[in-house]
């Protein structure tokens, strides 16, 4: 089984002679869970960036689905979809029309954008604010907006930044479930989040970033290992591999 995302040995940052990220390596296979965690400033939205393509590596490769953006950008692009920590939207589209809007750029047909969206609207009860502007919204609202696009699109990888800020309970409860659901289709999933509690719920396998460095990988029993603290939760291990904000 090839992996859906394969990072390889990337190098990187918003200048060529000033990295942010160094050496990073790492996979998202089908139907896994990756957590991609650090403190702020660790590197995880340089490191996303690298991979939607919004940066360029200064060394190394990354594939989606056995394919670099150079060799084939549309095929790159079209197999992966986002969910920004932030929303961004368009103040004078409804959120029907952001919908709609992401169905023309992945090219979905109108019966099954109207039955995902139908769909989506109900998980996250969101049918009755079809026809808002963002500027009605709150910032719950604008999220869930978010993540219904990326959702529509039904991509074999995933990729999720802090998700979580601004979701009532019910709307995490939503996506988490939605998350679960498209990984046993066999999707992969790469999620930053700093609520390590539900990474460690969620996730098959964890990245561990510090100061653009890879410090630690794997399933939360190599973690433990690595850490040597057995039986240790994740923001325990995390704690321990931090604390002194340098890379071991």
């Amino acid at each position: 089984m090839n992996p859906i995302l394969q990072v390889t040995h990337v190098t990187g940052g918003y200048q060529r002679n000033r990295p942010i990220i160094h050496d990073v390596t790492f996979r998202v296979m089908p139907g896994e869970m990756v957590g991609l965690i650090g403190l702020n400033g660790a590197g995880k939205s340089t490191t996303i960036k690298h991979i939607l393509g919004l940066l360029e590596p200064v060394e190394g490769s990354i594939l989606v689905n056995g394919k670099t953006l150079l060799e084939e950008p549309q095929a790159y692009r079209a197999s992966s979809t986002y969910v920004p920590e932030a929303p961004l939207v368009y103040d004078d589209l409804t959120l029907w029309e952001h919908l709609e809007l992401t169905a023309m750029a992945y090219n979905i047909q109108r019966a099954d954008f109207e039955e995902r969206a139908a769909r989506l609207l109900d998980e996250f009860n969101m049918r009755e604010n079809r026809d808002l502007f963002p500027r009605h919204m709150s910032k719950g609202m604008r999220q869930k907006m978010m993540i219904m696009s990326a959702f529509l699109v039904q991509p074999p990888l995933y990729i999720i930044d802090e998700p979580f800020v601004g979701l009532d309970p019910v709307g995490i409860r939503s996506l988490l479930e939605l998350m679960v659901k498209v990984k046993n289709t066999g999707a992969g999933i790469l999620m930053s989040s700093h609520i390590l509690s539900t990474v460690e719920r969620y996730c098959d396998r964890y990245i561990v970033l510090q100061k653009g460095r890879m410090i630690a990988s794997g399933t939360l029993a190599e973690l433990r290992t690595q850490a040597g603290m057995p039986g240790a939760s994740l923001d325990d291990i995390f704690y321990e591999m931090t604390k002194d904000g340098a890379p071991r």
